[in-house]
């Protein structure tokens, strides 16, 4: 665990230093696009069901209301996010989360609130770990937003398949985790990344 905490700070604190020029374009096309502010955050459950402020950029307009999970096509997204998300630079705020000791680079994704409540069983093994910046699951299901939006109704989809699936998968991480494991989904999540998105739904 010691390797693991010291590995995230040095990964995230040399990231945001790196990408400090990236991270500031983001910021940026996202002002000019639609105003302030540039990130959004958001409560997620963590480490032993301690809530915390997730942050991203906001892709999508403030203070317009909607539903919990976002679909492909979601009118909400702005123009100037439509990239960030699908190339997940989105998701580089929470970098910052990781150097806090909120999260981790590797762990099960954090879950709302009122998800991890349906579940609260299941989590209570895997929120003994910080949650994690990618996990397997972010991998498998990289077209979520378009899963979601082919199902008749996306909320049942979510809370009924995807999620459960997405548990099961951390289920599996947490027991064979190790460090070189952190490594490869790392590796993984980089070439997902890089990848052209595939049009199949995730099993």
């Amino acid at each position: 665990m010691l390797l693991k905490r010291l590995f995230d700070v040095v990964v995230s604190a040399s990231a945001l230093l790196l990408l400090s020029p990236l991270l500031a374009a983001v910021a940026l096309a996202v002002a000019i696009d639609s105003g302030r502010p540039v990130c959004f955050t958001q409560e997620r459950v963590g480490r032993r069901f301690r809530r915390f402020r997730m942050w991203k950029f906001r892709t999508m307009s403030a203070g317009v209301a909607g539903p919990p999970i976002t679909l492909a096509g979601d009118p909400r997204i702005t123009r100037a996010g439509r990239f960030p998300r699908a190339s997940k630079l989105d998701e580089l705020p929470q970098l910052w989360n990781v150097l806090r000791g909120d999260m981790s680079l590797v762990g099960p994704r954090p879950e709302l609130p009122r998800y991890v409540e349906m579940f609260r069983e299941r989590y209570v093994p895997l929120l003994e770990l910080r949650p994690g910046m990618t996990d397997t699951a972010s991998i498998r299901y990289r077209d979520e937003e378009r899963v979601l939006a082919a199902a008749a109704d996306p909320l049942a989809e979510y809370a009924e398949r995807v999620l459960p699936n997405k548990i099961a998968l951390a289920e599996e991480y947490v027991r064979t985790r190790s460090f070189t494991r952190d490594l490869g989904i790392l590796l993984r999540t980089l070439r997902a990344i890089a990848s052209p998105r595939s049009s199949r739904a995730p099993r």
